[in-house]
């Protein structure tokens, strides 16, 4: 294995005061999706979107995690700025918008996605909670993961959303795995 992907699995999952640690995979506005090899230990280029069509946030996962989907929990991250695949940096959990894929072989397979916000975000540093979002943001996103799953062969079916609490639960059933 190499030097990069040992370090990246060693990554804990929490930071400073319940924060938790995320590593930007994508970021807002990229028209191109990455994500993180642990195989090659390097991010990995994973299709284009459409034209027109971008990431409405940085997204990324919460390192020494594993989701019911076997890979490391997802989150999107409110922050002032983009910032680059392979940054670093603590969020505080907002909630989570708990959801099942199908994949191409018709099987159905949880897949969540965890909302933050960057804790030295400027711009978002009044949200804490979903309820703190302009009204539609939450709709826009579900929005874009279900045209982003068609585009891929697969339907997303949002199950429900929960508050920072349920978002927390999550990360501790994936901590460690």
């Amino acid at each position: 294995m190499s030097q990069p992907a040992a370090l990246l699995s060693r990554l804990p999952t929490f930071g400073n005061e319940g924060a938790v640690h995320v590593i930007i995979e994508t970021p807002k506005g990229s028209p191109n999706k990455y994500a993180y090899s642990e195989a090659f230990g390097t991010f990995q280029f994973k299709m284009v979107l459409p034209e027109g069509m971008s990431f409405p946030y940085d997204f990324g996962m919460i390192p020494s995690t594993r989701g019911a989907d076997g890979d490391p929990l997802d989150i999107l991250i409110l922050l002032d700025a983009s910032v680059f695949p392979g940054c670093l940096l603590e969020a505080r959990l907002l909630g989570v918008i708990e959801a099942e894929q199908r994949e191409r072989d018709g099987t159905w397979e949880r897949n969540d996605r965890l909302i933050g916000v960057a804790v030295k975000a400027r711009t978002h540093a009044h949200v804490h909670a979903l309820s703190d979002l302009r009204p539609g943001m939450l709709d826009e996103v579900e929005a874009f993961f279900a045209q982003y799953n068609q585009l891929a062969d697969k339907d997303f079916k949002v199950l429900r959303r929960g508050d920072a609490e349920a978002a927390l639960a999550l990360v501790r059933r994936g901590d460690g795995a």
